[in-house]
């Protein structure tokens, strides 16, 4: 044994020294690293360069996978500090750790190159002396580059899997440049960058390297933002009252918003300039301080926030972007719903994490009916937080929903949510967050406290609904959903998951889906502040799997919530048929509930017809006015031939669904025309309960999979790309028909798929974001490639 730690620790010296020696070798022919200064204004000639021709060409080419928490290496080459900031090996999403790490948020977390370099990110760029030669052979971005051109490609349809690997949680060499040539281009010459896709164009390759041995001057893109200086000014004005009640309105608002892109009207131009709200130490008139804490409810360690709208200065990708518009229409309804007069603040809550993690507690002065308005007013946008939120990452996190599946809401204007003010305050204690023990938690200790305080919330809510049950004669119908007020289209919500991602849409979007939910305020705000507000990316373990969990609680009260409509000698039966083999104490949970915890339904049924889709047709009519048929496909706008293919894959079960992509990104090339149209395929995983953590697989149905066509492009991850003619389509179809190995789906992607290593994949990158761009200009964003098969 002593042999043996001999030895490694000798290799361990070797190493060391070797790395001490290159380093070495770099300082004795380009000097020794010192941060330099890249980041300029925008006028400055040199950095107006990099506006104009540098950051189109990363956007276009690097962002798609350089963005968010889960760039490789954390090298975000989404904006200028970005780059200079460089990468590290830590990770953000490490589903092993057993202790919380610390916080590595650009622009927040460290406020200069030098802070970065302390936290252990290394550059990218060249920091020893700045010469042409020292910034190509001294700069990691340069050599990666090179290091693609100079690759001899064997031209395969489909990369070596031995060479590359695409799993998210794949090994990652996030060397320095000292490192660079032996541990990267020497074992992989294949990986430069961009990593598994074609090679930049001369003109591309020409361009970046002028600017690298240049210095690479950059600058933020400030201009448009600059623009809305006066609505800033107001906006600011609004948020930073002086009275308790408007201090509290603005704590409130942060805690929903700090993840959205905000924007104002703008007449001058397609593209709005994004903003993101931000806590201050400074008022508004000065520069902002912005308040670097884990979580947007956590003690400020000031006196007074000061709530501030800053620019977004990130490339926008899907992937992050919750677009969340600013108007005067929406201020008067902030005004009405928190800043009434009969709305009385004596003293804002504290921020101690078992009251400021807990909205219940820590907005009780606010009306419950104010608090859920200003959700339903977009509900969309809050729903969008749980997908692209910080949870978003990975299939543990998004295990606990089904892969389609509907969305409703308990209207404001109810009985029952009128009654829920007093109630919620009592049951503050029973409804704590798990976010509230912080980012360090046991996982089963914590799972056991808050599973009883569960059980015992929803025990006293039952008793509350006898009650007031009691009072409106015992019955309940339809009125208890929502109808959007007649105008408002987040009545109804559409739900897709891609097994580690999930998008939402407007409406009631394709077949009726096995499961749905109804969301009441506390509901809706639970998930809120467990899956947004109250997650953390970097915590350890236990908070992981404890938010994983406590939201199977969650996702079975929406669900149990839809079934309370239906008869009650139907509810049972449907119940376990969403949860077939699942864990035991899942099915006592299902098989326990009293009727008592159900609404007593008087929705008529006839009895000939299924008591779901009858519900399902009910809830059709009644949002009518307010349907979304954006991702409808009809034969008004859509020609004959694409009505066709999408009603026969939305008649497919099973059968070849299974050997396709999660998301597929379609171009239908149209006859006698430069246009085309762009379609998404969804394959919708069946499964017989997803209540199992890690057992997903167990559980697959994949008989009962599913398609579902939409107009436009949905999804932030696609998986394929897909381009055929419109004449085409009915081949298209033909050939998935006969999709039933691994070898026929290649087969169907060297007739219409565009591969990753397709000398057409960039032409085709391009005109996708073009076209997404062109028909979503506040929504749209740069797509990510991490998700794309090598198939």
């Amino acid at each position: 044994m002593f042999r043996r730690f001999t030895v490694l620790g000798l290799l361990l010296v070797v190493v060391v020294g070797c790395s001490s020696i290159i380093i070495q070798q770099f300082d004795q022919r380009f000097g020794q690293a010192t941060v330099q200064t890249r980041i300029y204004s925008e006028d400055y000639p040199p950095s107006a360069n990099f506006l104009e021709e540098v950051k189109p060409i990363l956007d276009q080419r690097c962002v798609m996978c350089h963005a968010c928490y889960d760039a490789p290496c954390q090298l975000k080459l989404t904006s200028a500090a970005g780059i200079d900031r460089g990468l590290t090996t830590a990770r953000v999403y490490n589903s092993s750790r057993l202790i919380a790490d610390p916080t590595s948020r650009l622009y927040t977390d460290a406020r200069s190159t030098q802070a970065w370099r302390q936290k252990g990110f290394n550059p990218v760029l060249n920091e020893r002396i700045q010469s042409e030669q020292a910034n190509q052979e001294g700069g990691l971005m340069y050599q990666a580059l090179k290091q693609k051109r100079d690759f001899v490609d064997s031209q395969q349809d489909i990369l070596d899997p031995n060479a590359y690997d695409f799993a998210l949680d794949r090994a990652q060499q996030c060397v320095g440049i000292e490192e660079y040539a032996s541990k990267v281009q020497a074992s992989h010459p294949e990986w430069g960058m961009p990593y598994g896709l074609p090679a930049l164009s001369d003109a591309e390759f020409d361009s970046l390297t002028a600017w690298l041995v240049s210095g690479a001057p950059m600058a933020d893109d400030l201009q448009h933002h600059q623009q809305f200086a006066a609505q800033v000014k107001r906006w600011e004005a609004l948020l930073n009252g002086d009275s308790l009640k408007e201090q509290l309105m603005s704590r409130y608002l942060y805690e929903h918003l700090f993840i959205t892109h905000l924007y104002f009207d703008d007449s001058q131009s397609k593209r709005p300039a994004f903003f993101k709200l931000v806590r201050s130490r400074t008022a508004p008139g000065f520069p902002v301080d912005e308040i670097a804490t884990r979580r947007p409810y956590d003690d400020p360690g000031v006196a007074r926030v000061y709530y501030r709208l800053m620019p977004e200065r990130e490339s926008i990708v899907v992937k992050t972007h919750i677009p969340y518009h600013l108007d005067e229409a929406r201020a008067e309804r902030w005004k009405s719903w928190f800043l009434a007069d009969n709305i009385k603040v004596e003293q804002l809550p504290s921020y101690q994490p078992d009251v400021a993690g807990n909205p219940f507690v820590a907005f009780r002065d606010f009306p419950v009916n104010s608090r859920y308005r200003f959700m339903l007013d977009d509900a969309e946008t809050f729903i969008m937080g749980f997908m692209k939120g910080p949870v978003c990452r990975g299939q543990v996190a998004l295990n606990v929903i089904q892969d389609h599946f509907w969305v409703y809401f308990v209207t404001p204007a109810h009985q029952y949510e009128k009654l829920q003010a007093d109630f919620l305050a009592a049951q503050s204690e029973h409804l704590r967050m798990p976010s509230v023990e912080q980012s360090n938690v046991l996982p089963l200790s914590t799972w056991i406290s808050y599973s009883k305080r569960h059980r015992q919330y929803m025990e006293a809510r039952i008793k509350s609904q006898q009650n007031w049950l009691k009072e409106d004669a015992g019955r309940i119908d339809l009125d208890l959903i929502w109808d959007g007020d007649g105008n408002n289209s987040n009545a109804a919500l559409t739900i897709f998951r891609h097994f580690d991602s999930a998008s939402v849409v407007r409406g009631s979007v394709g077949k009726p889906p096995k499961t749905a939910w109804i969301l009441d305020y506390s509901l809706f705000e639970r998930i809120h502040y467990l899956l947004v507000a109250g997650y953390d990316p970097y915590g350890n373990l236990g908070h992981q799997l404890v938010t994983r969990l406590y939201m199977d609680f969650l996702r079975m009260e929406g669900e149990f919530n839809f079934a309370s409509l239906l008869p009650a000698q139907a509810r049972y039966d449907e119940l376990r048929r969403w949860y077939v083999d699942a864990d035991k104490e899942i099915i006592k949970f299902v098989e326990s509930r009293p009727q008592e915890a159900f609404f007593k339904s008087s929705v008529h049924y006839n009895q000939d017809l299924p008591y779901k889709q009858q519900l399902y047709n009910k809830l059709s009519t009644k949002l009518a006015a307010v349907q979304s048929s954006k991702y409808q496909i009809d034969p008004i706008h859509y020609s004959r031939a694409v009505n066709d293919f999408a009603s026969q894959l939305a008649a497919w079960k099973g059968g070849a669904i299974k050997w396709l992509p999660q998301v597929v990104f379609i171009q239908v090339v149209q006859p006698e025309s430069s246009q085309s149209q762009y379609f998404t395929l969804l394959r919708n995983n069946a499964h017989a309960n997803i209540s199992s953590l890690f057992l997903e697989d167990k559980y697959r149905l994949p008989d009962n999979d599913t398609l579902t066509l939409l107009p436009g492009l949905v999804g932030a991850y696609p998986a394929a790309f897909w381009q055929v003619q419109e004449s085409e389509l009915k081949q298209l179809q033909q050939q998935l028909l006969h999709v039933n190995n691994e070898l026929a789906y290649q087969q169907l992607m060297k007739r219409f798929g565009v591969r990753r290593t397709s000398s057409e994949f960039w032409p085709y990158s391009d005109r996708l974001h073009q076209a997404y761009l062109q028909a979503e200009p506040i929504s749209g964003g740069i797509f990510d490639y991490s998700r794309l098969e090598n198939r």
